[in-house]
């Protein structure tokens, strides 16, 4: 196996378990502080943020990879 597609697939499962690591951690955050329906809301949709951020990121990588950019 190539190198590079390795560290592809890792990145993308690695990152992937993170994201769903920190979307534990928000929860719990949420519920320790009581954060409420609309603060657990305002978390998540931060963190959602950050993930769609990383999405766009690599998606916009791979248009000017390919030169449709």
């Amino acid at each position: 196996m190539d190198p590079a597609v390795f560290e592809e697939w890792m990145m993308t499962g690695l990152v992937s378990i993170l994201i769903i690591f920190m979307g534990f951690i928000v929860w719990d955050l949420a519920k320790k502080s009581k954060a409420g329906r609309f603060g657990s809301f305002i978390l998540f949709f931060v963190l959602g943020l950050g993930v769609a951020a990383f999405v766009v990121k690599s998606v916009v990588i791979g248009m000017i990879e390919s030169g449709t950019l």
